[in-house]
């Protein structure tokens, strides 16, 4: 498929009319700018209290938080224990290791663009990302808010920085706050994909234009992974563990009609999140890209919306390469943090 024709495909909705795509006006990637969204992003809203707007200071001093393992009970994990830069702000294990010894039971999902989502966490049982922020920090980490707000203080950089970002000491609210305007600021954009759609010819193979032609079509991913974000934000059950003794029930612990269904998660940076579904029970891509054109797994509760697609290994491989080039173009390095 040529250039011309990926940018009609995606400007036009053609094949779902629901879709909307932010990269037909070839906008500049935003890079390193955390106030600006990237390549592919423009008309994707991102939510942002009208209280509290996104600013530099604010992600900055947000970033040092977020790789401080200070905020933690034992002064040994911070939220980048689970999320690490390198792989997409996930761990690449199957779970991820509590401060408190303990093992979690869902993998750990990118950060990347979760400011774009109203729910928050596999099953959505947080409404707000402030609300997620303080529950996996008081509870993954088993940090104690005021003990926390106690020892930032005491340092010279942070008093700085949060008199510079909100006029005010460290404590919980103003913590939260910081890490959640980081978050807001760390999106992923400018992929292959974005530039191709934009008008770069150059940008895509041949294999990844096919994958999206696929993607789009015969294999009906565009149904639930829409365009920008590559997710609909909603929960469905494609069957993932529902085969265990004592099945992960997700949405449905607080929706009767939603038994084993899960957030669907954004496809952007996919080749980077290995292991994948909720359970991490998938190491590679192109597996977890078979069990879905296949329709997911069987059980009672399965998402009408999964079937068997029918697709030949070769078709299997271009998709793999589609979502490969969902991989961003930002870099980004690691804070100094004040000591």
């Amino acid at each position: 498929m040529t250039t011309n024709r990926l940018e009609t495909l995606l400007c036009a909705g053609a094949m779902l009319p629901v879709l909307f795509f932010a990269g037909c006006s070839g906008e500049a990637a935003a890079a390193g700018n955390p106030l600006q969204p990237p390549l592919g992003l423009a008309d994707a809203k991102l939510i942002v209290p009208a209280d509290d707007p996104l600013t530099a200071a604010k992600y900055e001093l947000g970033k040092q938080l977020f790789f401080d393992p200070r905020l933690s009970e034992t002064g040994k994990t911070s939220c980048s224990s689970c999320h690490l830069p390198e792989h997409a702000f996930t761990d690449a294990q199957q779970f991820s290791k509590k401060d408190n010894g303990g093992m979690n039971t869902r993998n750990s999902p990118t950060m990347y663009n979760v400011g774009y989502l109203p729910e928050l966490y596999w099953d959505g049982r947080k409404k707000s990302l402030e609300d997620n922020i303080l529950a996996a920090w008081t509870g993954q980490c088993g940090g104690k808010p005021d003990d926390v707000a106690a020892k930032l203080e005491a340092v010279a950089g942070y008093k700085t920085a949060f008199e510079s970002a909100f006029g005010q000491k460290p404590n919980e609210d103003t913590i939260v706050r910081g890490l959640a305007a980081f978050l807001r600021g760390l999106r992923s954009g400018d992929s292959a994909y974005d530039r191709s759609a934009a008008g770069d010819k150059s940008a895509m193979s041949e294999a990844a234009q096919k994958g999206f032609e696929l993607f789009m079509g015969k294999a009906g991913c565009q149904v639930c992974h829409q365009v920008p974000l590559f997710t609909d934000k909603l929960y469905h059950n494609a069957g993932i563990g529902m085969a265990a003794e004592s099945p992960d029930l997700g949405r449905g612990k607080e929706d009767e009609s939603k038994k084993g269904a899960f957030k669907t998660p954004t496809l952007r940076e996919v080749a980077k999140t290995a292991p994948y579904f909720h359970d991490g029970s998938v190491k590679t891509l192109r597996e977890a890209v078979e069990t879905m054109a296949k329709g997911g797994l069987d059980n009672p509760n399965k998402d009408p919306l999964l079937m068997n697609r029918n697709l030949s290994s070769e078709e299997i491989d271009q998709l793999v390469a589609f979502l490969e080039s969902l991989s961003g173009n930002q870099t980004f390095e690691k804070p100094k943090i004040p000591q």
